[in-house]
């Protein structure tokens, strides 16, 4: 029972959210998703004393509601298939597309390498005064770069272990933070860059979107296809059947790996989203082979999707204890203040220089993904982009193809907040090391050019520039997201 009253009063939370977003307008000019606004009033809530016990809400409950939609999400990603690039009528839009991809990819896993040192260094130096082990640092590529998902998932894993208590805890609050980075610093940046024409298709903000839901004569997009005669069974109820499938596979072959006696080989086995991911895929290609995809809907795979990330999203903010963590907040805040601004000088030196007609809105989305969630990144393209005519918002799923390096250190940032390797020098050799490579791979790829904007002028398009814009929006090719 405590189970349903968690998850019911997330999804109060939710429509609290969608109401306060609709008639309060300063919500709807940043762009604020309802997610983050029932969130924040959520952590509010569970924290005033005895509200949440007299309701039997359980922070620990919510806490475990994340890391199980966080792991259906993963395992519902593996299962839609990726859509096909526009670029295949066009050469130009598959160059840039592809360029596009590697570059964000490669900048996300370079600042995925940096961030656990500037982490590290900054709780070693601010954490001292308030008996903070500067191995709380090392959290933060969870939650900025991944988000409450995998801060809920890799913390409550760390602890698990015998490693830093309160990980879970600490490294949710990072996320929360990061989600207010996004669009707190985001929206402004994408409104400055607005009115010195920068973005590429800008068109004003319909009142549906600024309201975040549409009226009925505003409801024109569908959520999905009807692929099952509704008598037998319901097409939502097929989808989740597939899912339930993919999880249940997903514990046996976790099991099998964590046979295998290896330290790092474990730390990735106990990552039960990432083997739910890849035996998602298994399953996605299966499908295909038996000539059962065509029952398989992925637009309405990809509504399962966001449904359980805003649902992770607001169970994360929910199972915030204010009280477990209170003493640390003044470190916490500093560090990822440091850390905001670090990715923010990033973001804008790299963005830039992409090479691309639309660098602006990939800067915009890079920022968004690199504090919160790839959703979040869609969301600030969206400002600037209403009806995804670029490449931005595609590039945005295509990217995680070459984000997947930066994520080979998770094991061994486990294995340092657990205690069972030194963070420095060891570790911070690696990250340094990785990170590096990251960045050099940038240049290799092509996405390492002369700026093609800039906040302080107007937009300059340098000659080698030549992204295809009209070309990517007739074939109608639209993010997922």
């Amino acid at each position: 029972m405590s189970v349903m009253i968690a998850f019911s009063w997330i999804g109060i939370m939710l429509l609290v959210g969608v109401l306060l977003r609709a008639f309060i307008k300063p919500l709807g000019n940043i762009l604020m998703p309802a997610s983050v606004i029932g969130g924040i009033v959520g952590v509010i809530f569970m924290n005033i004393p005895g509200v949440a016990t007299t309701l039997g809400i359980d922070s620990n409950m919510c806490n475990q509601i994340v890391n199980f939609f966080f792991i259906i999400s993963f395992i519902s990603i593996g299962l839609t298939a990726t859509p096909k690039a526009a670029g295949q009528t066009s050469g130009d839009v598959a160059k840039q597309q592809f360029k596009g991809s590697a570059g964000m990819g490669l900048l996300w896993g370079a600042l995925y390498c940096f961030t656990p040192v500037v982490g590290y260094f900054c709780i070693k130096l601010f954490g001292g005064l308030f008996d903070m082990p500067a191995e709380y640092g090392i959290l933060i590529p969870f939650a900025f770069c991944q988000g409450p998902g995998q801060s809920a998932s890799f913390g409550m894993q760390i602890e698990a272990a015998g490693g830093l208590p309160l990980a879970s805890q600490v490294a949710i609050t990072y996320s929360v933070i990061g989600f207010l980075f996004a669009f707190l610093v985001g929206v402004p940046l994408a409104k400055m860059g607005l009115k010195k024409g920068l973005a590429s298709h800008p068109e004003k903000l319909s009142p549906a979107v600024m309201r975040g839901i549409y009226k009925p004569e505003e409801q024109t997009e569908v959520a999905g296809k009807i692929t099952t005669y509704n008598g037998n069974i319901d097409v939502l109820a097929f989808h989740l059947g597939l899912v339930g499938l993919v999880f249940v596979l997903t514990l046996y072959v976790q099991k099998l790996i964590l046979m295998i006696p290896n330290a790092i080989v474990a730390a990735f086995g106990g990552m039960t989203f990432f083997v739910g991911y890849f035996v998602a895929l298994l399953v996605q290609a299966i499908l295909k082979k038996l000539n059962i995809k065509q029952y398989h809907d992925d637009a309405l795979q990809a509504r399962i999707t966001g449904t359980t990330t805003d649902f992770l999203i607001v169970g994360a903010f929910m199972a915030i204890q204010v009280s477990a963590i209170g003493k640390w907040i003044i470190p916490m805040l500093l560090m990822c203040i440091v850390v905001g601004a670090f990715t923010l000088l990033f973001v804008l030196y790299f963005g830039p220089r992409l090479g691309g007609n639309c660098d602006f809105e990939r800067t915009l989305g890079l920022w968004g993904c690199l504090t919160g969630t790839c959703p979040s990144g869609v969301a600030l393209i969206r400002v600037v982009d209403p009806n995804l005519k670029t490449t931005a918002a595609a590039e945005m799923g295509s990217m995680n193809a070459f984000m997947s390096p930066g994520t080979f250190l998770v094991a061994f940032y486990i294995q340092a907040c657990i205690g069972a390797m030194q963070f420095m020098p060891t570790v911070i050799l690696m990250c340094l090391v990785l990170g590096i490579v990251n960045i050099a791979l940038i240049k290799v790829f092509g996405a390492w050019k002369k700026p093609t904007y800039s906040l302080k002028g107007s937009k300059v398009v340098c000659p080698d520039v030549t992204d295809d814009c009209e070309a990517f929006e007739e074939t109608g090719t639209r993010s997922q997201f």
